[in-house]
């Protein structure tokens, strides 16, 4: 009796995460591909008290050319190993290029290291372009070394230096790629980019951006249209949005699913700020965000704004956000003016079973009377609304609010600008967020 109990637990269970998912593929726990190759690392690195590095005198020895040339020559299906050899851990590398169904697989225990020499920079460390079944994939790390010294110079990626600012891995037009289980370290720019695409898997991956508020440095981009994209049992620590899902097109970026997740610090899990070619069929759940700058944040403008909708984030647990747990405005003033001829709507949007403590921001922020943000409040509590460390605010304009059957007890000001109010707030028991942080796993 107890099996078949257990068994019809794990088919319900199966069946409602498959219902609450919109990427539109079967998308199951990647595997690694057998080696083509096996490369030996020839460098080791070193703690200089802040980064786990290299030696100054290592600058030099640049692994990029027998890297690149086993990618070339790897058969499709297959992969190029990058591996320790003895006390040898570390490979140290300018731009690379994946090829078609090849796997660059950084194994346990070694580090690859962007260069720091600026003339080799400007450039994606990694760039996966018009091919398709590629993927990055290990229990190693890629480190882009943002925080770190050029070669030469007195000041890092991270200094607002200008130059060439390189990411690690930047995708155009490249279907069916995926990320497994690698770490990606400390971005002079945004992590991981990915373009005009139809299919995305980042399964079981780390990033890790050790400065808080680094500039730029995002997690996890998708945009430009791309399609059928899932992030999940993945755990993301990064200086800008965490996840950013950019709706600038050509084309709409639809079919998205963000799933049992650990965000902590960032700008949290976000859309926009473009939003222009329409943003569709996006469903988050079972994510924690602890000590975010923002939580739950949909951001655009009249300058590049579009249609948002059919929008749901469910089982979501906030608590420390620094600056807005829930941050929904189409008023972002950061890259551009807040007015312009592309004004933005955000509709179909539910926050189902969110969970926030900790105080802070509250935004329900629209543009004007014809471009609003339509909201559901299905279960979202502010678990600590009697006695927050700091005060809860509220921005709260042309906007539609709905109170769902699940409740919630966020009071929202009245009178204001051009809003409509569907239910009342109401007190109720929210799930307990006990479980759902965990500490940033090491490395």
């Amino acid at each position: 009796m107890n099996r078949l109990l257990s068994s019809v637990v794990v088919f319900v269970a199966a069946l409602c995460c498959t219902a609450l998912a919109q990427d539109t593929r079967d998308v199951t726990e990647p595997k690694i591909p057998p080696a083509c190759t096996k490369l030996d690392a020839n460098l080791t690195s070193i703690f200089d008290g802040k980064f786990n590095t290299l030696d100054p005198t290592d600058e030099s020895k640049l692994d990029t050319e027998r890297i690149q040339k086993a990618i070339d020559s790897c058969a499709k299906g297959k992969a190029v190993v990058l591996q320790v050899h003895g006390t040898a851990n570390a490979f140290l590398s300018g731009p690379l290029q994946l090829r078609e169904g090849v796997t660059l697989v950084v194994d346990k225990g070694a580090t690859l290291f962007e260069t720091l020499d600026l003339s080799l920079l400007g450039k994606p460390l990694i760039s996966v372009t018009d091919v398709s079944g590629a993927g990055v994939m290990g229990d190693g790390v890629i480190d882009g070394r943002g925080g770190e010294k050029y070669v030469g110079k007195t000041n890092s990626a991270w200094d607002h230096a200008g130059g060439p600012l390189s990411r690690l891995i930047v995708c155009n037009h490249a279907d069916n790629f995926t990320l497994y289980r690698i770490t990606l370290k400390n971005s002079p720019n945004f992590h991981v980019v990915y373009n005009g695409g139809d299919g995305f898997t980042v399964w079981g991956v780390k990033i890790d951006t050790q400065q808080r508020l680094a500039p730029n440095t995002d997690g996890i981009d998708p945009g430009r249209g791309s399609k059928n994209i899932t992030i999940t049992h993945s755990y993301i620590r990064a200086g800008d949005d965490n996840v950013a899902i950019k709706g600038g097109g050509p084309g709409e970026l639809t079919n998205m699913t963000v799933s049992h997740d650990h965000f902590y610090w960032g700008h949290g899990m976000s859309i926009g700020s473009e939003t222009n070619g329409s943003v569709s069929k996006l469903r988050v759940f079972d994510l924690s965000l602890d000590g975010p700058d923002s939580g739950i944040r949909i951001k655009s403008m009249g300058t590049r704004g579009g249609l948002v909708h059919d929008v749901v984030y469910s089982d979501i647990c906030i608590r420390n956000s620094v600056k807005r747990p829930i941050d929904i405005t189409m008023a972002y003033a950061s890259n551009g003016p807040v007015k312009g001829p592309s004004p933005p709507t955000f509709k179909d949007v539910t926050l189902k079973n969110v969970r926030v403590s900790g105080g802070g921001g509250v935004l329900f922020d629209g543009y004007d009377h014809d471009h609003r943000a339509q909201i559901t409040l299905d279960g979202v509590w502010l678990t600590d609304a009697d006695k927050p460390p700091t005060p809860y605010t509220y921005k709260f304009d042309y906007a539609d609010i709905t109170y769902g059957a699940g409740g919630s007890n966020i009071q929202l000001p009245t009178p204001a600008t051009d809003v409509t109010i569907t239910g009342k707030p109401s007190e109720g028991k929210p799930d307990s967020c006990a479980d759902m942080f965990v500490p940033f796993p090491q490395q």
